[in-house]
């Protein structure tokens, strides 16, 4: 399965900015829509994979809504509010939320509830491989594969990896990379990127998928 597509229903504009950014940050497409009176339509025709909803919105709130979607639809749905009562957990799941989380809630943990239930909803080990361009790249296990041969990567290169292709084809600052490297705990200098980058590039190479990283002198790094 390709990129997941997630739906935000949230009327509080800063709020649902800060969760589309950060959202597409972390390889996912998110869409919303401001037209709360026809939420429901919107969000089905969004073809998304998942919605989170909120629960104080103008027109319907959020129970009413999640009901009219479980009429026509399977997709999941995670309630995101900033109400914490177990009135509030029992009816959403009740009215067929897969899950509920409170706000301020932890960004990592909401990544880590939206991963396991597309995960289990959609019961695919596709979730994690990521392609382009014939080249596909299992972050879960830590492979690359090019036609018909595969390569094992380290942590780091499968996370170098998963940056450039999720960036599809446009330039990746080495500033980025190391970012993205230090979000999964992984710290590391100019230098110790430099190494990894060389040696990603040895094992696409031994794959086939010769010319495909490019240095980009003085900008960075980008799949072409």
């Amino acid at each position: 399965m390709g990129t997941k597509r997630i739906f935000i229903i949230e009327d509080e504009e800063k709020i649902r900015n800060e969760l589309s950014t950060f959202l597409n940050k972390y390889g996912y497409i998110t869409s919303y829509s401001v037209d709360f009176e026809n939420i429901v339509e919107e969000a089905l025709k969004s073809k998304c994979n998942l919605i989170l909803l909120d629960i104080n919105l103008p027109y319907y709130d959020g129970y009413y809504i999640c009901r009219e979607i479980r009429k026509k639809s399977d997709v999941p749905i995670i309630v995101v509010t900033s109400r914490d009562s177990e009135v509030d957990e029992l009816m959403s799941m009740n009215l067929g939320a897969d899950d509920f989380i409170t706000k301020p809630y932890n960004t990592q943990i909401l990544l880590a509830r939206i991963s396991s239930i597309l995960r289990r909803s959609y019961n695919s080990v596709d979730l994690d491989i990521l392609e382009y361009k014939e080249l596909k790249h299992n972050l879960s296990t830590s492979e690359a594969s090019y036609k018909d041969k595969k390569t094992e990567l380290s942590k780091n290169e499968s996370r170098i990896l998963n940056v450039l292709i999720k960036n599809n084809g446009k330039i990746v600052s080495r500033n980025e990379i190391i970012e993205a490297l230090w979000e999964s705990d992984e710290f590391v200098d100019d230098n110790t990127l430099t190494v990894n980058i060389n040696r990603l590039r040895k094992k696409l190479e031994e794959i086939g998928a010769n010319d495909f990283l490019k240095t980009k002198r003085g900008q960075g790094y980008i799949l072409i």
